[in-house]
């Protein structure tokens, strides 16, 4: 072996030495299965037998200065992709979150407490519209560190360059769904330290709009949770202001959400909620939708059976017979 040789292997080895040094970390899997039973009336279900599986990768590792980061990339039913997040958590300035799933204001599109799932979550396909903000594509989110606020306060920042712009890998750019839609930025507010058992949030989120439209897009939340003893109850309002344009459109969407759920033991909860939606179209008229579930959620071990009794009343803001419906939901539940 010449000198050159040698210099060349040495140099490689420290270079691999550097690197394994500074990508030093861990990637854990975790994940779970699904089987639900469907029984949704008035609407032709088929087979009422469903499965879901996903699993959730997430990768940790912490840079020379403190700086610790988190990659988690969620993978839904049949391998599709359905979320992934990479956040630096900095020692004094928060975390830094480069987000292509939720966030923003979207967090807080229903806060209600349950025993499983949100109003419109199970299989009954009601049609609720809620905030979602900037969560529509790729976006980067600011979490202020606690340091800089009151115990008990949590704020987020989000910002969104073109939020009609879809999903994309690297070094590629998103096209635009809709030419009428700019960039646009979310603030939540969250403040669990007011008083014991209560949790307060508040949201406000703005999308810039082409002239076609009567402004920008704007979105607001304001709501609570009360946790007393093994009950919380809880209570929001939301505005989503659509700010369109001519004959019969659809203006904003204003909903009114309440629930309560009870802990029986470690093991059982109940909960019973309800989501009212007004949808305003800038010709006067309105149509209210209104969404109900009564739940249970029984654990065993890694096991959970839950059940969910749904009614839906002008289902996707349409009326008549044919929009209002009822539907059981059944799954089992099992994490590994």
């Amino acid at each position: 072996m010449n000198k050159l040789t040698k210099v060349g292997v040495s140099a490689l080895c420290g270079s691999l030495a550097a690197v394994a040094t500074a990508q030093a970390g861990a990637l854990n899997v975790s994940g779970g299965a699904n089987a639900t039973w469907s029984s949704n009336e008035g609407d032709v279900t088929g087979n009422p037998i469903g499965m879901a599986s996903g699993m959730t990768f997430t990768g940790t590792g912490e840079l020379d200065n403190g700086t610790t980061f988190t990659l988690s990339i969620t993978g839904g039913d049949q391998s599709a992709y359905s979320g992934a997040q990479i956040s630096l958590a900095t020692p004094s300035m928060g975390t830094i979150t480069i987000d292509n799933s939720g966030g923003g204001i979207d967090r807080l599109d229903d806060m209600m407490p349950t025993a499983w799932e949100e109003t419109d979550g199970t299989s009954l396909g009601t049609g609720l519209r809620t905030v979602t903000g900037v969560k529509g594509s790729g976006h980067v989110e600011w979490s202020m560190p606690s340091e800089m606020l009151p115990d008990g306060l949590a704020a987020h920042i989000a910002y969104n360059p073109r939020v009609s712009g879809g999903y994309v890998n690297d070094k590629a750019v998103g096209g635009s769904a809709s030419e009428g839609t700019g960039g646009g930025w979310d603030i939540v507010l969250q403040h669990s330290g007011l008083m014991d058992g209560l949790n307060a949030f508040v949201g406000y989120s703005s999308i810039e709009q082409a002239a076609t439209y009567d402004g920008d897009k704007t979105s607001k939340v304001i709501g609570a949770t009360y946790a007393i003893n093994n009950v919380t109850i809880g209570y929001q309002h939301s505005l989503e202001a659509l700010q369109t344009v001519g004959a019969a459109a659809v203006s904003y969407y204003e909903n009114d959400a309440y629930g309560i759920s009870f802990s029986v033991n470690d093991d059982l909860s109940l909960s019973y909620g309800v989501h009212k939606s007004d949808q305003a179209k800038t010709n006067g008229t309105s149509v209210e939708l209104e969404g109900s579930s009564l739940q249970i959620a029984y654990t065993m071990g890694g096991a959970s059976l839950k059940v969910a009794e749904t009614s839906v009343d002008n289902s996707k803001y349409a009326t008549g017979s044919a929009n209002q419906k009822d539907a059981t939901t059944i799954m089992l539940s099992l994490a590994f």
